[in-house]
């Protein structure tokens, strides 16, 4: 049985935040005190390091699963399916609905449901649930699908990645500009068509790295109120999926024996385009080989990190040809790859 990504949509929003639009921000350390450089300079070095000159916010009207359910209509409508006949909704997120002017995440009903509803499907029996698995929770959702599917619980699976990070940020975190908002989504079904699914590989490191990525305080300590934003240590991060990725991937690569040389594309999340080509060209050296020009196609630059739509979302604006110099043909091998709170980290080896 081979299974396959049938379908794909995503939703960027059309709301651009530019670097600039940083440059009134009162920036902190995270123990409140002044940094020893111009905001304008906070900013132009954040681009160097990161590589991300903008990035993408939802409308004040709109919420997560609001674009969630506008991602998933396109892959329903490119995959050509009737929406009643999916068997699973699964929502990848970290922060639920947020609705513009409020402090409280909205989880209850699921994400899922909300989609589900969205949509105007009538079928109780197509089950919708959400997965918190950190910035890797698409790729996750899809090699769930992908085993409902052996085990004959399922034939076809709506996998979404969505996430409206701009509403947990605290604008005197540096960290703020790296976060954007956006939403993927993916047909998951059996086919007769060669390739699918080849590998996957997933692990959890929880001893010490489980905090690395958590919700804390603002970095103002005038603030007295308790609300919580997004907070990471970039550094532990940074070393830790250079450490560990590029091992994942290794080990996922061999499960599917193929060889490195015939590998099309690598699709990382998004989250930093000096960590990722340092991830990528790491993998290449555990194969004792470097890493090929253009096998690692990035969006960050425009659209920030959008946590579990950054993969989704750059594999569909490949395949609708949004990309130059950058394509995937029939058969090409591909990697997905992420890292993210939990620490966790997965990757698929994939054959379009």
């Amino acid at each position: 049985m081979n299974i396959k990504i049938t379908g794909m949509g995503s939703y960027i929003p059309s709301q651009i935040e530019a670097n600039e639009k940083f440059y009134q921000h009162d920036f902190l350390n995270a123990d409140g005190s002044v940094i020893n450089n111009s905001t304008e300079v906070i900013v132009k070095k954040f681009k160097a390091i990161t590589g991300i000159e903008e990035r993408r916010y939802i409308k004040n009207e709109l919420n997560n699963s609001d674009i969630a359910a506008l991602a998933a209509q396109k892959a329903i409508i490119n995959a050509d399916i009737n929406s009643e006949d999916l068997d699973y909704i699964i929502v990848a997120h970290n922060y639920g609905d947020i609705a513009h002017g409020t402090v409280q995440s909205d989880t209850v009903p699921s994400i899922a449901s909300r989609v589900k509803h969205l949509l105007k499907i009538k079928n109780p029996r197509c089950v919708a649930y959400d997965i918190l698995f950190g910035c890797p929770g698409w790729v996750e959702g899809v090699i769930q699908a992908q085993a409902f599917i052996k085990a004959g619980m399922a034939k076809k699976c709506l996998v979404i990645g969505s996430e409206t990070l701009s509403r947990v940020v605290d604008k005197h975190d540096r960290d703020s500009m790296i976060y954007s908002d956006g939403a993927g989504a993916a047909i998951v079904e059996s086919s007769k068509d060669q390739g699918g699914i080849l590998s996957h590989d997933t692990v959890t490191y929880a001893y010490d790295e489980a905090h690395f990525i958590y919700f804390g305080e603002t970095n103002n300590q005038d603030i007295t109120d308790k609300r919580r934003y997004i907070k990471m240590y970039g550094r532990k991060i940074y070393e830790f999926a250079l450490t560990h990725v590029p091992v994942a991937m290794k080990s996922c690569l061999e499960k599917a024996n193929i060889p490195i040389e015939n590998v099309k594309k690598i699709l990382i999340h998004q989250a930093n385009e000096k960590m990722d080509e340092a991830i990528v060209k790491r993998f290449y050296k555990l194969h004792e080989t470097s890493m090929p020009e253009d096998i690692m196609p990035m969006i960050i630059d425009k659209l920030g990190n959008s946590s579990v739509a950054t993969i989704p979302t750059l594999y569909d604006m490949i395949l609708r040809n949004k990309l130059d110099n950058h394509h995937i043909q029939k058969n090409d091998v591909i990697i997905f790859a992420s890292v993210g709170a939990g620490m966790n980290i997965n990757a698929i080896i994939y054959k379009h």
